[in-house]
Order: structure tokens, then C-alpha cells, then sequence
């Protein structure tokens, strides 16, 4: 039987949001800028399976981006 912690979660970050008109969307080419409503020092928001987990920062170490977990989200029917 297989070991819920070997289990795979799907994590994603959200970086911000923002909504525009569809015909605006349409036009977009290659290049272009989606504006988020988001400023550069606010944190993240950590999804696993697209539920909250987690916020974070975003860090850049070289070349490559990251996040450092800030804050645990309560998740209802969790453990901590």
C-alpha cells in the first residue's frame, strides 16, 4: 500500500490577478504585458491542488526565482 506521504501534489503560485475585457485579451501578441494588481515586495500565495497552503516571498538566487514560506494557511480538516 502505497505511503500517503509519497503522495504527488500539484503546487502552483499565484504572483497576482487582474481582469480585463475579453476583446482586450484577444489582442494580445507575443510581448505583450498583463499588468497585475499586485506591487513588487507583496507576498505569494502558495496553491497545492488549488487550495491556499501557504504565502510566501519571492526570491531570486542567480538566475534562478523561488519563494520562502512566510505563513501557513489554516486548512480546514488538517492536521498541523
Amino acid at each position: 500500500m502505497k505511503s500517503i506521504q509519497s503522495i504527488q501534489v500539484e503546487l502552483s503560485v499565484v504572483l497576482g490577478k487582474t481582469s480585463m475585457p475579453i476583446h482586450q485579451l484577444l489582442r494580445m501578441g507575443r510581448g505583450a504585458v498583463i499588468e497585475l494588481e499586485t506591487q513588487e515586495d507583496d507576498q505569494v500565495q502558495i496553491l497545492a491542488n488549488n487550495t491556499p497552503i501557504a504565502m510566501a516571498d519571492v526570491v531570486i538566487q542567480g538566475d534562478k526565482i523561488g519563494i520562502q514560506i512566510t505563513e501557513k494557511l489554516k486548512i480546514d480538516g488538517m492536521a498541523e
